[in-house]
């Protein structure tokens, strides 16, 4: 899908051991986005990083690497966007969620 002109980011905050049904919460978020055809969705895993539990988690040492944060960017319309949430309330109630209106640019197939 070629998006230009306003759109919504929506940035998901979650951690890489979060599961949903056994599976990873991050990787069923993305598959979600791609069914509905979202125009464009990327998990980014952090280096440090804390949460609720104001521990902080690192990579630098390996006792703290599990729990690492993974944020989740999906660009889209902003009427596809709020529909995505919508839809998957149950799936991101752990998470944090962030809404910025962005300008796209360019946008690539």
């Amino acid at each position: 899908m070629t998006l230009s002109g306003h759109a919504v980011r929506a940035t998901v905050f979650l951690s890489e051991g979060s599961v949903w049904n056994g599976r990873l919460l991050h990787r069923e978020i993305l598959e979600r986005a791609l069914a509905l055809g979202l125009a464009g969705a990327t998990a980014s895993r952090g280096t440090e990083g804390f949460g609720r539990g104001s521990t902080l988690h690192t990579d630098r040492l390996e006792s703290f690497a599990d729990g690492l944060p993974i944020m989740i960017t999906v660009i889209d319309a902003s009427d596809r966007i709020h529909d995505f949430l919508s839809r998957e309330e149950a799936l991101i109630a752990q998470c944090v969620v962030v809404l910025d209106d962005v300008e796209v640019f360019r946008s690539c197939e």
